[in-house]
């Protein structure tokens, strides 16, 4: 979100901001101008227009379960990311988890899924 005062921090009062709050997820704003963030937004956001090309869903529902499926586990554990120096999410994660151990409030391997 771009605005005319460039503040970078997101207000709490945008309905999205409520809609993170409710769910307790940390909305963080990428910086401007950072074409490398935006590329792998991007590069998923493909990923997701692959999947609604190439299945046929007999129902809302059975949308909502592949991409639920494919965001946690094809996408998580299965797919290496370049930035992530070529790990999957969760193996960077792991990571991250046994050196900066106060920064998680569960156990990266005790995540619910979905």
């Amino acid at each position: 979100r771009f605005t005319a005062t460039g503040e970078r921090e997101p207000t709490g009062r945008h309905p999205f901001d409520v809609l993170c709050r409710e769910h307790d997820i940390e909305h963080r704003l990428i910086p401007p101008r950072r074409p490398q963030t935006n590329g792998m937004v991007e590069r998923f956001n493909g990923r997701i227009a692959d999947i609604l090309r190439t299945h046929h869903f007999d129902s809302n529902e059975d949308l909502e379960a592949t991409l639920r499926r494919y965001a946690y586990y094809l996408y998580n554990y299965h797919i290496p990311q370049r930035a992530l120096g070529h790990k999957t999410p969760i193996e960077a994660l792991r990571a991250w988890q046994e050196k900066k151990p106060e920064l998680f409030v569960k156990n990266v391997e005790e995540s619910p899924g979905f």
